[in-house]
């Protein structure tokens, strides 16, 4: 590969981008509302990068994120991404999410822990939220305490975690309701 590309592609639940330089992927951006909206949103992150057809090796990632948005089981293992300039801890983050099964999640203070970072849980969640590499670093299988699915990446367009988790089969223990964010600001009121 040499120089930056991008492509856009169908699946399940629309038109997905991915973008690619000379050694391996650089992202991957989930539909937004409007096709528009997801070139936009690869212009924004990949100025420099043009349409092209994808290589082989990216074609094999397209193939799999397809896959994996209809539904199917896929390995992403020998999909090379191209971590240049992320920082060695974000790098240990999305290696350890990588390797989290289809079908389980992970809390943030648990890969935190695994990492033997147990004091860096806002650094994974900052980690997380940032993950250019959606679907192949599957940041949608990783939730907040109380495996809420709370929301994704900048690159995840107008999907959810909670959309993402339910076309693998999985779905969080629980939601958030209107009381359980309030509860915490406005406990209840005795009665008299």
């Amino acid at each position: 590969m040499t120089g930056r590309g991008y492509s856009i592609f169908d699946t399940g639940i629309g038109r997905c981008g991915i973008a690619w330089g000379p050694a391996g992927i650089i992202g991957v951006q989930l539909p937004e509302v409007r096709e528009i909206d997801t070139r936009r949103r690869l212009f924004q992150f990949y100025p420099d990068a043009r349409e092209l057809r994808p290589p082989s090796n990216v074609q094999v990632a397209i193939e799999g994120i397809t896959a994996l948005l209809r539904g199917a089981a896929c390995d992403f293992a020998e999909v090379a991404l191209d971590m240049t300039g992320i920082p060695a801890f974000t790098q240990r983050v999305y290696a350890y999410a990588r390797a989290i099964p289809r079908g389980e999640t992970r809390t943030y203070a648990e890969i935190a822990s695994a990492l033997r970072a147990s004091g860096a849980v806002y650094s994974v969640t900052q980690a997380i939220g940032r993950n250019p590499f959606m679907i192949i670093v599957p940041c949608h299988r990783v939730l907040e305490a109380g495996n809420y699915a709370d929301k994704i990446s900048p690159h995840g367009g107008a999907i959810s975690k909670r959309r993402l988790l339910s076309i693998e089969g999985t779905s969080p223990t629980s939601s958030k309701t209107l009381f359980d964010v309030l509860m915490p600001v406005a406990p209840p009121r005795a009665h008299n």
